[in-house]
């Protein structure tokens, strides 16, 4: 098997190989992200709660290893790291609509950051091809992370399951697309 990267006739002929795994693939994706859209706030506290069953997950799984291995210098750092995980996990999984400011917060702090840095390499590449969609793109990254943390408390809400939403439609319509581009 080659570790070259696949030809662009390569990926077609996927597709038109298996049409319907990629229209499943985007009708269950755009069902899911309109969901999302339509009931936002169910979907953010969905979203969290998840979240916080991964960090319940973690966190037990390195208190585990901290029990387990006692005999290192490092184990109580690492149960207490274990203990916080265990209690992040706890507040987000178990208390539905506590959590959704701090994440929203966070959300859009990654988009101001995102935001800039597209910003940046948008300007660095001026003026080649293509440098002012990725310049504008950086500024409405930038301008909805500013309209995010402005908004807060109330834009959390609905952020995280808008923006999961509109991910999930996206990525469903553009499968059903490759879908029928056989």
């Amino acid at each position: 098997m080659s570790d070259l990267p696949p030809t662009e006739k390569e990926i077609f002929a996927a597709i038109r190989a298996n049409p319907g795994r990629f229209r499943n693939l985007g009708l269950v994706l755009t069902v899911i992200g309109a969901l999302a859209i339509l009931f936002p706030l169910v979907a953010s506290m969905a979203i969290k709660v998840w979240i916080g069953w991964v960090f319940l997950l973690i966190g037990a799984f390195v208190l585990w290893h901290a029990f387990q291995s006692r005999d290192w210098g490092s184990a109580l750092p690492s149960g207490l790291i274990g203990v916080l995980n265990l209690a992040i996990g706890v507040y987000l999984a178990f208390f539905p609509l506590t959590g959704l400011i701090g994440l929203t917060f966070l959300m859009g702090i990654g988009f101001l950051i995102q935001g800039a840095l597209e910003a940046a390499i948008g300007l660095q590449h001026r003026p080649g091809r293509g440098w002012g969609w990725m310049a504008i793109s950086g500024a409405a990254s930038v301008i909805l992370g500013v309209l995010l943390v402005a908004g807060l408390p109330g834009t959390a809400e609905w952020a995280v399951g808008m923006m999961f939403g509109l991910n999930a439609l996206t990525s469903g319509l553009s499968f059903l697309a490759l879908s029928r581009g056989r």
